[in-house]
């Protein structure tokens, strides 16, 4: 219902609305994924001399991943100052998007019981990881929660890349 007036909203708007949820999914991961791709290019460089020019090797690596002309990244290496600020930051541009995947796949162990507010997952979630903080490797923590390693599936599911 509507908030002010009580009607009820229509089912063709309620639609629309569900179909512009997702607009522009697929540009918005293309521009940050390339983002996060270069940045773990450019911390692979095992050297690079005084002659070394960011913007061709931009150019070119984006070329090599065929990034899309119509596509530019949200950040340009020029802004990456903070990824070679410290070692403790290197190449982790990625981990945005790989924290997009394990709470997407986490949050589906709870729609898989049916319940997202299912009691016995959520202690099964706070006893495999939450209570471990800095104790265990992150990725036996997921293993120990869902089984198996993390699906990216479900990621690319809510973004509307792939069906549900």
């Amino acid at each position: 219902k509507h908030y002010q007036t009580g009607e009820v909203v229509p089912d063709d708007l309620i639609e629309r609305f569900k179909a512009a949820e997702l607009f522009n999914e697929g540009f918005a991961t293309i521009e940050y994924t390339s983002c996060a791709l270069l940045d773990i290019a450019l911390h692979s460089l095992s050297e690079y001399g005084d002659d070394f020019d960011l913007s061709k090797f931009e150019k070119d690596y984006l070329e090599e991943i065929g990034m899309p002309q119509g596509i530019i990244m949200r950040h340009r290496p020029s802004h990456f100052l903070h990824l070679f600020a410290s070692s403790s930051y290197a190449s982790g541009y990625y981990v945005y998007m790989w924290a997009q995947v394990l709470d997407n796949d986490v949050f589906a162990a709870f729609e898989e019981t049916g319940d997202v507010f299912d009691p016995q997952t959520a202690q099964r979630c706070r006893e495999c990881i939450y209570s471990k903080g800095n104790t265990v490797a992150p990725q036996e923590l997921f293993r120990k929660f869902r089984g198996r390693d993390p699906d990216a599936t479900f990621m690319l599911k809510n973004r509307g890349l792939i069906p549900k």
